[in-house]
Order: structure tokens, then sequence, then C-alpha cells
């Protein structure tokens, strides 16, 4: 997919409107985890440097429309500022007189921070008269919120329709990555798919066994996969309503050409909690009393040995039960496969969801993967074959 980049964009002394997602963690007042601002600061940095007055817009949590003080992007302002290395202005308001003044007073190389776009009702909206006031402040519109792309507000969407639309080097990253991995990939392409229910990913699932070679099913979907074939999965969390899907999904698949991997063995435990008396069984052995928490060595070995001859590979969802130990298990280790066959050989690994970033970052792989998304449900979406609104409108 073509779209406009920073690349050759002269900002000299112009107003540059800048989409953030600077919806961070937050405890006692500070933020926790600046990792998504640290992600995005080059893009203000680099505006900043040649010499653009850039104004920083956001949203933050769900203000419903109304001013909330605790979901001010204030302290997130000087978060920002401590991750860029320079003094950043915030005013409290996102449209109005106060705004329009404090614009009017920047200077080459200064960022200024808007107060939370969703404290107006009008940008969950769309409205066009809230997207005009915020395309006034500016001259050029740059979005670098992957993340939030999927959302068409004003902010990331309306105000294209009067404003020059550029990406960003994070939303760059982030598209130029996704096209790698689903768009143009090179082949074999495999998926791996976790989480609790089918319901839930029923358009992803849909959608790539129609495009990728293998598709790995894990998580608790796979006990609904499981189930739907007959197999007894003793008290493992499973959606009895969808074992008709699963059986179509399997079904469309197979038409396809598209490999459908299932676990052949399980860790099991008659408790959901840390470090409870476990057995390891093949997938037929499941104890009526037990639950399927992780999936077992055989199956890691068997992943790991059908990834050794695939190009792409796509991840969402862990394997198992990660957050819990030692449900960790077969996720760690076959994210270390994947992070060793994306150093040895080639392997292009492009991961995203909030569960994998966290089951990645547990194992100690996300800066070997190819490129790890911390975008959630734009992430999903754009797996799932959706049109993105934020990204539509960036296109060359």
């Amino acid at each position: 997919m073509s779209f406009r980049t920073l690349d050759g964009l002269d900002v000299r002394g112009r107003r540059v409107l800048v989409r953030l997602d600077l919806n961070v963690p937050m405890r006692n007042g500070r933020v926790s985890d600046l990792t998504r601002i640290e992600r995005q600061a080059p893009t203000v940095r680099e505006l900043a440097e040649g010499g653009a007055r850039v104004i920083v817009m956001s949203h933050f949590d769900r203000p419903k429309g109304k001013r909330v003080q605790e979901m001010s992007l204030r302290p997130i302002a000087e978060a920002l500022g401590e991750a860029l290395g320079q003094p950043v202005a915030f005013v409290d308001d996102c449209i109005g007189g106060a705004v329009e003044e404090a614009v009017a007073g920047m200077k080459d190389g200064d960022v200024l921070v808007l107060e939370n776009t969703r404290f107006h009702a009008a940008e969950e909206k769309n409205d066009p008269e809230f997207s005009r006031l915020l395309a006034s402040l500016a001259e050029v519109y740059v979005n670098d919120a992957f993340s939030a792309a999927h959302r068409a507000h004003a902010s990331t969407h309306g105000v294209t329709a009067h404003l020059p639309a550029y990406a960003g080097r994070l939303m760059q990253r982030e598209v130029e990555a996704l096209e790698l991995a689903l768009g143009s990939p090179s082949r074999p392409v495999a998926a791996i798919v976790g989480g609790a229910k089918v319901s839930t990913k029923l358009d992803l699932l849909g959608n790539l066994s129609t495009k990728v070679d293998v598709l790995v099913i894990g998580g608790a979907m796979a006990n609904t996969f499981l189930a739907a074939q007959g197999i007894k999965v003793g008290k493992s969390l499973q959606e009895a309503e969808m074992h008709d899907t699963a059986r179509a999904i399997l079904e469309t698949a197979k038409k396809a050409g598209c490999e459908i991997l299932l676990p052949v063995d399980a860790v099991t435990a008659t408790e959901f909690r840390a470090d409870p008396p476990t057995r390891t069984v093949s997938i037929n052995e499941i104890p009526d009393d037990a639950m399927m928490l992780d999936v077992g060595p055989e199956t890691v070995r068997l992943l790991t040995e059908r990834l050794c001859g695939v190009k792409t590979l796509v991840w969402n969802g862990p394997l198992g039960a990660f957050e819990i130990s030692p449900f960790d298990k077969a996720t760690v280790a076959l994210a270390q496969s994947v992070a060793g066959l994306t150093e040895t050989a080639g392997l292009v690994s492009v991961a995203g969801g909030g569960d994998t970033v966290a089951a990645l970052k547990h194992a100690s792989v996300v800066e070997r993967l190819t490129y790890v998304s911390a975008a959630g449900g734009a992430f999903l979406e754009w797996m799932e074959g959706k049109e993105l609104p934020g990204v539509a409108v960036l296109r060359a």
C-alpha cells in the first residue's frame, strides 16, 4: 500500500497537528509505563528538529464527552517532555480561544500538547465542525497513532478533510510491517492465533484461513475446536455453542488449502491457580475433572518443526494461560524458537495484541522478532482484513 510519509516533507515554520496515542497506563497520577510514549517520540522529535511548530492531540481513557480531571493529559504531557528531552507546553482544551492563543504564541521547534480530545463528545462522533476546528489550528496533519487508526473519529479521520495528511514514523513502521506480513508476504505464511473464545475471533480466523498456508490455533479456543471434533476436553474452557462454527472454519480452511494445527498434548490441572499439581497427557486422555491450561511439549516440538519451513509468521494470542506459572512454558518455548528462526533463518515474524505483547515480553523476545505491534484493536482488525479509517486517509 502506498501512503504519504514524512520523507521529503518540509515542515520548517509550519504548524503541524500530530495525532498520538497517549492513552498510557497511570499510577498515582504518573505514567507507569513509558513504552507507548517512547515509540512515538521520534516523530515529534523529527518534526520539532525540522523547525515545525508541533501541536499534539490525543484521547485518554473514556470520559464520555465530559471533563474528568483524572483523565487530563497534563501529566502525560510532562512525560512526553521527558522522553523528548525538551520543554513541552500544555493547554487545557483542544479547541477554542485559549488554544488558538497558545498556538499563535508558538515558535519553530516548540511542542504543545492539547487537552484530551474525548472531553468533547464530538470527537467520537467524528463531528464535521469539531474536525474543522481542530484542523484550523494547523497547516499539516500527521497521524502516528496506529493503535487508534481503527476508529473513524474527528482526530483520526475527520481532520483529513481539511489538511494534507501524512503517516508518522511509528505509523509507517506499523503499516509496512503488517503489509509485509499479510499484504504481500513471502510464502509459505503461517499464523498463530490464541485466546479464550472463538466467538471473539471469528472474523480473524475466517480471514486468515483463506490467506495463510498454516494456521496454528492455541489458547482456550483450541479446546472448542477439539471438542467440535468429538475429543473430550474435561472441564476445560470451551464454547459448546460454537462447535458448528469451528467445524465450518475447518472445512473452509481445507478447501482453501490452509493446514490447521491443533494441540496434540496438553498440560492439565484440576485447579486454576499458580503452580498446582499438573499432568501432561495426550489430547485424547484429558481427565474428566481436569482443565487443559497449556499445550504440551510435543505440540511445541511439532510447531517448531513446522515453522522451520515457513517464510512469514503472524502471531496474535498465547498458547496457554501464560499469566500463571507453569502454564507459560509452551508460549515461552515457542517464542524462543520463533526468535531464533527470525535471527538465523530470515523468518519475517510480526506479532501484536495486548496479551501477545505481554507474553513476548515475558519470554524476553520482543526485540528479537521482526516487529511487535503495541496496538490492540487496530492490529486485530487489520488481521481480520478490515480497512482502518485512520490508515485509509493516508493513502498517496
